[in-house]
């Protein structure tokens, strides 16, 4: 059987919470969620913080969904808020800033460590590059999403799910049978739109279950929010070229300044931080493109490796991190959904997601 989904520092203090920022700022309309033009070819950063007041019933997953992060994203970015029963006016910092990956900028780039998409259409003469990111879903501990290259060999909207023989016979004898096709609908795990890989068994697909989105759930597989695999099903060709990389600790420039993104390692992944951050802060010093003495860049990237908000933070000259200060107050634009589930069903789809999906795998 293939594997793969288918054969087709004190800156969150609570008493940060209340800074006048947040009690003075007018409120501003959200930023692009998924869009953003490069200024210049040589920035590898894209996009703004932004801060957001949680209203009376939203939850980690609405505000992730919303404003275009995965779950995770917003939960590493705000360790100490309730991502389930956030009290109403929280403010919550949304990490909807992103170091681009250390990789070519064309076609379909996987960030799998910040559970992230890139993509990079071709630009016009005389244009300048864009590129579209969305939160990801990837392989749970024991299905890695797998790293290298490939390319998009085919699409498909409406897919059936075939059910491999053995989730079959396992479910069978479960007394839980599921039949041998599931036709497209809403029970139908691999959503609306495919886009199926060169690599065997792995594909880039939507969900009937977003919730997972931005999670550790999948059999190897990538999904997507619906309403982002619709919008880059339209987008990619066929033949278009993927790369997926694992890079949680990422330098990235913008205005000739000098930022650090950290997100947790993968714990299926050997990386030996310590190594990686003595090897980029001699590249940068080298380079001469830090502020900062050797010694205390490396130990500045420790600590921010240490943390791993997923945040890019500006290396700088002094001490503390204004996320908060530096962040745009923007509206509060999640919609109360009367068909939504409720908080416990939403949490009782998430604890069963890593066993749903190696049933949703073949």
């Amino acid at each position: 059987m293939l594997p793969g989904c288918s054969t087709l520092e004190g800156f969150f203090d609570n008493s940060r919470a209340t800074h006048s920022t947040t009690e003075l700022q007018p409120l501003a309309e959200p930023l692009s969620r998924n869009f953003f033009v490069l200024a210049s070819p040589q920035d590898s950063i894209v996009g703004e913080l932004q801060l957001v007041r949680i209203n009376e019933g939203d939850t980690f997953s609405d505000l992730a969904r919303e404003y275009g992060l995965g779950y995770d994203e917003i939960v590493d970015a705000n360790p100490t808020v309730d991502p389930w029963i956030p009290a109403a006016g929280t403010p919550v910092l949304l990490p909807t800033q992103y170091v681009l990956p250390d990789a070519k900028r064309r076609g379909i780039v996987l960030n799998i460590a910040a559970k992230r998409l890139f993509y990079y259409p071709d630009a016009a003469d005389g244009e300048p590059q864009t590129v579209l990111t969305y939160p990801i879903g990837i392989g749970r501990v024991g299905w890695e999403t797998p790293l290298g290259s490939s390319t998009v060999t085919a699409k498909a909207r409406d897919p059936h799910w075939y059910v491999p023989i053995s989730v079959r016979k396992e479910h069978a004898a479960a007394g839980d049978p599921l039949p041998s096709v599931v036709p497209p609908g809403p029970d139908n795990p691999l959503g609306r739109h495919v886009l199926k890989l060169g690599m065997p068994g792995y594909l880039i697909h939507g969900t009937n279950q977003p919730y997972g989105v931005g999670m550790r759930v999948s059999h190897g597989c990538v999904r997507l929010y619906p309403e982002n695999i619709e919008s880059l099903y339209e987008l990619i060709a066929i033949g278009e070229p993927v790369a997926i990389v694992n890079q949680p600790h990422s330098l990235g420039r913008r205005d000739d300044q000098l930022f650090f993104e950290s997100h947790p390692v993968l714990e299926d992944h050997a990386l030996d931080t310590e190594q990686h951050i003595a090897a980029l802060t001699k590249s940068v010093s080298d380079g001469g493109l830090s502020p900062l003495a050797p010694r205390k860049l490396e130990a500045r990237l420790l600590a921010i490796a240490d943390n791993a908000y997923g945040i890019p933070t500006r290396l700088r000259r002094g001490k503390g991190d204004k996320y908060f200060e530096e962040a745009l107050l923007v509206r509060n634009t999640v919609e109360p959904d009367p068909n939504a589930p409720t908080l416990s069903e939403v949490r009782e789809i998430m604890d069963a997601m890593p066993a749903e999906e190696a049933a949703t795998a073949n």
